[in-house]
This record gives structure tokens, C-alpha cells and sequence, in this order.
């Protein structure tokens, strides 16, 4: 099963892995550059996700991992999300 990507609401951090629902949450309202680095690590560092330069996120499977329309950095026009 492929890891996904679901914001919250007053997060204590910018990004929590919830094993039981295979999901990472993102507060809302983090910038999409700190999103991005947090979620690589959780991928990388305590998921064992393959760590390729370039690549994007991947999910520990190899699959890719999407991110919501509304998390998207391409869409995001502003600095925070």
C-alpha cells in the first residue's frame, strides 16, 4: 500500500507519518519548500523510500508519491499553504 499525503489542522509538527492509515498529515499553513523537505525525510529517513536526486517523493514501494492539488508546489502561488 502506497503512502499518502492529507492536511490537518494545529499540527504540532510541519508533517506526522500515522502508520495506521499509511498517511503522512501536513499542517496547513506550512511553506512549500519546508513541506517538501519534511516529507523527504519521513520517506527517506524513517521509511526507507529509495532516495533518488530529482526524482521527486517516493513512497517506500517505489511508487510515487502524489501530493494533494492544494499542496502542489506548481499550484501553490503563494508562500504558505
Amino acid at each position: 500500500m502506497c503512502v499518502r499525503i492529507a492536511v490537518a489542522d494545529d499540527l504540532q509538527k510541519i508533517a506526522i507519518w500515522d502508520p495506521d492509515e499509511v498517511t503522512i498529515l501536513v499542517d496547513r499553513g506550512t511553506r512549500p519548500h519546508d513541506l517538501i523537505r519534511e516529507i523527504h525525510a519521513i520517506l527517506t529517513v524513517d521509511l526507507g523510500a529509495p532516495d533518488v536526486p530529482g526524482a521527486g517523493l517516493h513512497c517506500y514501494c517505489g511508487e510515487p508519491v502524489r501530493l494533494p492539488l492544494a499542496l502542489s508546489p506548481t499550484s501553490a502561488g503563494a508562500p504558505a499553504l
